[in-house]
């Protein structure tokens, strides 16, 4: 688990009906940014930052505590909880105890917790029974002994007391990053990317809120993300937008005279590399004006020391683009290695260049 400093605001805890505790919160949110840019609001009150980068940059732990500390008194006025710890969880209960837990030893602060900070009554009344008080000898408990003791839900407390999860089922307020883009006037995002189970994760979350910052301070255009969009070629079917651009879906039933078919690589080069082709006399293998070519592959040379033994080929695809003004022309041809690496090639101006790779 990661490292986390967490500051507990008492003040910020209670929203106001005049709104005055979400624009603190977020005024403290990008004054924290300035320490760290992956600062987040778990929740009204309770803030967490990484700690390892910006301790590494400000001279070490005691130095970033410092800076949070005064940082939180400068914004607010008021006087935050600091606590060090491994994880969501751990690192509340650090703050709450204004207490910094030394590397490597979350696992041992953790298991001396009360059973109580769990949160569930019902669960803290059946482990006092039990004689289990702490956190330590409930995680000590096989899974199955949990499963027929408890409710579904004391597994995931269960998980949380052995370390294996970060943080508690509600422990996050899920909406208040969409609160706080409203508030500053932040469109939500329709076609939003969730996980494999439709829920994003706290690094999902951290993510989210560090490009929202960024886009505020530098302006749309400083971060940008691929978009899908009409090409015949792979490296011409994706662009760079704007951040939090309206999504449009790239139209498939274009015409796309010549296009290449899947499957398309994995990863296209926006940059092509230069590469030479050779026949199995190692002649260089040339594209003629039909678009055939001079010789079997037979090696693929990537650098002067690289060569790759071409084991399978398919093409050349010819492909000519707005002859009426450009008169481009260049053709594909899809290669496997000795090596197992597939690769997409391009011929053109007499040359051969790497464009894509195959996963």
């Amino acid at each position: 688990m990661e490292r986390l400093l967490a500051l507990w605001v008492e003040a910020l805890s209670s929203e106001e009906p005049d709104g005055s505790t979400l624009r603190d919160s977020l005024a403290l949110l990008d004054a924290l940014s300035l320490l760290c840019p992956f600062s987040e609001l778990v929740r009204l009150g309770f803030y967490v930052l990484p700690l390892r980068g910006p301790s590494r940059f400000f001279g070490g732990e005691e130095a970033v505590l410092k800076m949070a500390r005064e940082t939180v008194r400068d914004v607010t006025g008021h006087e935050a909880l600091l606590g060090v710890a491994d994880g969501v969880f751990c690192a509340e209960l650090a703050a709450r105890e204004q207490r910094v837990v030394a590397p490597g030893a979350t696992d041992a602060f953790r298991r001396a917790q009360p059973i109580e900070v769990l949160g569930r009554k019902d669960l803290a009344t059946t482990c006092r029974r039990l004689g289990l008080y702490t956190l330590g000898p409930f995680a000590d408990l096989e899974v199955a002994r949990v499963g027929e003791r408890f409710n579904k839900h004391a597994l995931e407390l269960h998980r949380v007391a052995r370390g294996e999860l970060d943080e508690l089922v509600g422990q996050r307020d899920l909406r208040l990053g969409a609160r706080l883009g409203h508030l500053v006037g932040e469109p939500s995002s329709k076609h939003e990317q969730l996980g494999l189970f439709g829920q994003r994760g706290a690094g999902d979350e951290r993510a989210f809120a560090a490009a929202h910052r960024v886009r505020r301070r530098l302006g749309a255009d400083a971060l940008l993300v691929a978009s899908p969009r009409g090409g015949r070629a792979p490296e011409d079917r994706a662009t760079l937008v704007p951040w939090g651009s309206p999504l449009v879906e790239p139209d498939a039933k274009a015409p796309w005279p010549g296009q290449i078919r899947s499957p398309s690589p994995v990863t296209s080069l926006a940059h092509p590399v230069a590469v030479r082709l050779h026949d199995q006399h190692d002649a260089p293998v040339l594209m003629s004006a039909r678009g055939t070519l001079s010789g079997e592959p037979a090696t693929l040379l990537l650098t002067s020391y690289a060569r790759r033994t071409v084991c399978w080929y398919a093409g050349p695809w010819p492909l000519v683009e707005r002859w009426w003004v450009l008169g481009r022309r260049r053709a594909y041809l899809q290669v496997v290695l000795s090596l197992g690496e597939a690769m997409l090639l391009s011929a053109e101006s007499g040359r051969w260049w790497l464009v894509g790779i195959y996963d």
